[in-house]
Order: C-alpha cells, then structure tokens, then sequence
C-alpha cells in the first residue's frame, strides 16, 4: 500500500504552517558565516618587522619618511600557520597610527629575499626561520674568554652560503691572544675580516661595512656580541654578561631578536647568543654554490659525488692533485670539503 498526499489541503496536517513558522537555532556568538573569500586590503600599509615577542609584532611603517612609527601589530588568522620574524616586509591594516593603544593587524608577508635559519640539531630537517631579508652575516668570535670554536663557525659559514648572505668574522678579545692560528682555518674564504680588542674597537672599519645594509650579529654567548652592538649604537643598551671562570661558557644575556638602527645608516639585527647551531636543514649543493670557482670545476664530477678527499673519480679532488685549481685552490677547496664534512656530523 503506496502513501499519496491527500487533495485537499485542509486535510494537510501542517498545512497550516508557512516558513516564518520554521525555528532557527540561534547564534550566540553573532559571528558572521565563514568565507574562504578574503578582503584585498587595498588600504594596507607596508611595515618592518624589528622586533617579535610573544606573539606580538613590533612593525616600523613608513620608513624614512617624516611619517615613521612603530605599531604594534598582531597577525591576521589566516597568517596561523606562517612564520613572520624580524626582517619581514609586511602588509598592516588596522589602526597603524602608532599612538599608545594603537594594533594593527599583519594580513600579509612579502617574499622573503634571503633566509637565515637552523634547525634544533642535525638530525632534525625542520627549519627555524632566524632572520628574513638580511644582506649580511656578522659571526662574532673571541679569541679567547671563551676559546675560539672554530666547528662553530664553519655552522655559521654554512648557514650564511645557504642563505644567500655575505660572512663577515669579528675577532674580539685579541689583546689576550693571538687569533693567527684561528684565523688560518678560514685563509680559503672568501670572508671579510675584522680585529678587535678591548681598547681598540674597530668601530670605523664596521660602520663603513655595516652601512646601509641589514646585518645579523650572531655568536657564541660571551664572546662580546653585545659589548659590539653597544658600541656600534649607543642607544641600544643590550645587557652584558661574563664568562663563567670554572666552565669557559658565557651566559646568555640576549633573549630576543632585535633590529636596532645604525646611526650611518642600515640596521643590525642582534640575536640571542648560541652554543649550537643546527644544520638539518641545509642541502650541500648550496654550500658548493657559494664557490664559484669550485663549482665550475665540479662540473665534470660524477652523479652523486660528495667532493670529499675520499670520493672517488672526484674532479676537484684529482684537479687539486694536478696542480689545476691554483694558487688558493688547495686552500679553497680544503675549506669546502671541511664544511660540506660539517653537515654529515651530528655533534662538535
């Protein structure tokens, strides 16, 4: 027995209802229906990122200009899942007017120019994002007070060729030793060289270096970072530590990322002092690429080949044996081989 609707609609048991008679559930939160549709924000302000903490974006908008301000800003949702560090380009909408109370809300991230990152150790690929944008890696090392590491330094010299960025090596503490014998581990890079003592801070050598580019200073803790940035600007007022006399190891006294401007023009970015940097993130190719000449070469050499002394039918390795590469080829290439043997270590 099939059912049929009766033909008469006062025989319809709800046909004294209409759709106003429908009960919705309410809405308590009042928000309004999602939309993977999102505004343009044609009316976003451009801003760099000089400080990030707790979730809190510090963004300087109208660089230059009589207009600058800093704004707080917090990110957008959308932005959830996307790293913003110090050195981003960022889009601002809100209130970007910089008054006290004033927040402004990230809703974009330019493309990154460069990238400085390090992962927890080697054996971890996922890579923590440093500082976006930087021209230049300032590696800060005594000379004594801690003992220079080089190790440490050939981590800092990989992570910079993977960015993109130019090393620039700071010897502090050079009037309690001699940094000659440290120094030679680095003779076949191309990397810029600074000396510094106590009493004689190089402070007109590192302006004409630093100016009108984005640095990062980095270095072991104790080794004098902070003293430097002090130096390079008065006004930053970066707390100072000391070496512990029993264990040789400073104590941390940066806690955060922080672009400070220079007063020559250009920023530093001061971070947090390490005592390991790692490298799980970083593919060798890059590091053979920072080589021009050396890559060149490498051309010739067959699929798969780590360049290492004991690879076989290597062509850097049998050019070097030949005599081919140079006066600083020997050198060079010796540096490289330490570096790329650097990312198949796990400790140091």
């Amino acid at each position: 027995m099939s059912w049929l609707p009766p033909d008469d609609d006062e025989d319809e048991p709800y046909g004294a209802y209409d759709e106003s008679a429908v009960r919705s559930r309410p809405n308590p939160k009042a928000n309004r229906p999602r939309s993977k549709q999102r505004p343009a924000h044609d009316d976003a302000v451009v801003g760099r990122i000089v400080t990030v903490d707790r979730g809190r974006y510090l963004a300087l908008i109208d660089e230059g200009e009589p207009t600058e301000r800093a704004v707080i800003c917090t990110r957008a949702r959308e932005l959830r899942k996307t790293a913003i560090v110090t050195g981003d380009r960022v889009d601002v909408v809100g209130d970007v007017s910089g008054e006290v109370g004033a927040l402004g809300r990230i809703v974009r991230v330019h493309e990154r120019r460069t990238l400085l990152r390090r992962s927890a150790d080697d054996t971890d690929a996922v890579e923590r994002i440093v500082v976006a944008n930087a021209d230049q890696l300032m590696i800060v090392v005594a000379a004594a007070n801690p003992e220079p590491r080089p190790r440490l330094v050939d981590r800092y010299l990989v992570a910079a060729f993977d960015a993109g960025i130019s090393p620039l090596l700071v010897v502090t503490k050079t009037d309690l030793a001699d940094p000659t014998a440290f120094l030679a581990h680095f003779a076949g890079l191309d990397v810029r060289v600074v000396t510094s003592s106590a009493e004689h801070p190089p402070l007109d050598a590192l302006h004409a270096l630093l100016r009108d580019r984005t640095t990062v200073a980095v270095g072991h803790s104790g080794v004098g970072k902070s003293t430097l940035v002090n130096a390079l600007v008065p006004s930053a007022q970066r707390a100072i530590g000391h070496v512990n006399a029993v264990t040789g190891r400073g104590r941390h006294t940066s806690s955060s990322t922080v672009s400070l401007r220079l007063p020559d023009g250009g920023w530093i970015i001061d971070t947090p002092g390490v005592r390991s940097f790692g490298l799980g993130h970083v593919n060798p190719d890059s590091i053979l690429t920072a080589f021009e000449d050396l890559a060149e070469v490498a051309r010739s050499c067959p699929r798969g080949c780590t360049h290492l002394p004991d690879s076989p039918d290597c062509e850097l390795v049998e050019a070097a044996a030949r005599g081919e590469l140079g006066e600083l080829g020997p050198q060079r290439l010796d540096s490289l081989q330490r570096l790329l043997t650097t990312l198949t270590k796990s400790a140091y």
